[in-house]
């Protein structure tokens, strides 16, 4: 279950995604924009894990 979701916005193309606190991904140490569907595959993998309850 998703209990929270924030968009924050920033100057200079930074795109970060954090689950839980932990950066998954970062557009400034990669360099490149994340592929969408890989984006989709890490939320859903972290949902899959999570525990029920």
């Amino acid at each position: 279950m998703i209990r929270e979701l924030k968009l924050l916005p920033s100057d200079g193309g930074c795109f970060e995604l954090k689950i839980d606190g932990e950066l998954v991904y970062s557009k400034l140490k990669t360099g490149r924009f994340p592929d969408e569907k890989a984006m989709v595959e890490v939320v859903g993998a972290r949902l899959d894990a999570a525990p029920v309850g």
